[in-house]
């Protein structure tokens, strides 16, 4: 069940015993406020169902030599707040482990006010058999084999396959007439590293953004293409992340440093896996950064 703090909601975290669910948890200070956002999600569920031709759904096939065999996805069409003013500018929002679009769907509503010209787009991920929950199916943007050991068997086939998925919802807004200079992926958790994943695009984005997260098959060059070398990109983490461990994202941004790439990387001091007000505010300061009104 989405949980909500100041209006903020997304997925819980599990444990590894039940089907994992390393979405979002959202504390203030030390305490953690689970309330009923029926309301909050009733908006998201229309704002899908208004726009359900943003995004196409179909099924993809995906084979290749990792972990994964060859297996069929079906993407459900993303949620969508449509730009309260002329459309200028698009956020593609990457859910985690476990969650759906649903999740972050009210990020975006909290964001929006002061961010009239923007399109907010929260894709879901599909349905697949995830290792470290004893490959039990549930939603995810790819495989993955060990929390403590990122390197361990990296789904490069599901990593691609998302990576893929994610240039098409940059190609329809590329269609609509929006330049991708214009266009921002960021994403949370699996959703982030998949949001890193799109520095590789040779589409110059406007920024990507990736919060307690981690760099996916770092031995896999280009790490960022020529396009994205100077795109801006906003990575947080809390150092009380046991999930997806802060020293990972402290050495994804020393790699992306060194790459030459413009990275801004902060630090929440006791946050866990998940988000606290301040890195939402955070976040949407970078954005009105990235994309200011034209």
């Amino acid at each position: 069940m989405p949980v909500a703090l100041n209006k903020i909601a997304a997925r819980g975290i599990g444990k590894l015993a039940s089907p994992v669910q390393h979405g979002l948890a959202l504390s203030n200070g030390s305490r953690s406020r689970a309330l009923n956002t029926t309301a909050n999600t009733s908006k998201a569920s229309n704002a899908s169902k208004a726009n359900s031709s943003t995004s196409p759904t179909a099924v993809r096939s995906v084979s290749g030599k990792s972990n994964m065999s060859t297996q069929q996805f079906k993407y459900r069409d993303p949620i969508v707040f449509n730009a309260r003013d002329k459309h200028t500018g698009t956020v593609i929002m990457l859910h985690g482990l476990g969650d759906s679009g649903d999740g972050w769907a009210p990020v975006g509503a909290e964001w929006a006010p002061e961010l009239r010209h923007v399109k907010f787009v929260f894709p879901h991920a599909p349905n697949r058999p995830i290792s470290v929950n004893f490959g039990m199916r549930m939603p995810g943007w790819y495989d993955i084999a060990s929390l403590e050991d990122i390197d361990q068997k990296e789904d490069k086939d599901g990593l691609h396959e998302s990576k893929r998925y994610i240039e098409e919802l940059i190609d329809k807004e590329i269609a609509g007439g929006l330049p991708s200079e214009r266009v921002v992926v960021a994403g949370f958790s699996q959703g982030g590293a998949v949001a890193l994943m799109a520095l590789r695009s040779e589409h110059k984005l406007a920024g990507v953004i990736g919060l307690s997260t981690y760099l996916p098959l770092r031995k896999e060059p280009p790490l960022v293409s020529e396009a994205n070398m100077k795109t801006p990109i906003f990575q947080a983490h809390g150092d009380a992340d046991y999930t997806v461990e802060y020293k990972f994202g402290v050495n994804t941004y020393n790699m992306l440093k060194e790459l030459g790439a413009n990275i801004t990387f902060k630090t929440y001091n006791g946050m866990a896996h998940g988000a606290v007000p301040q890195e939402i505010a955070d976040v949407g300061a970078f954005l009105k950064k990235v994309l200011p009104p034209q």
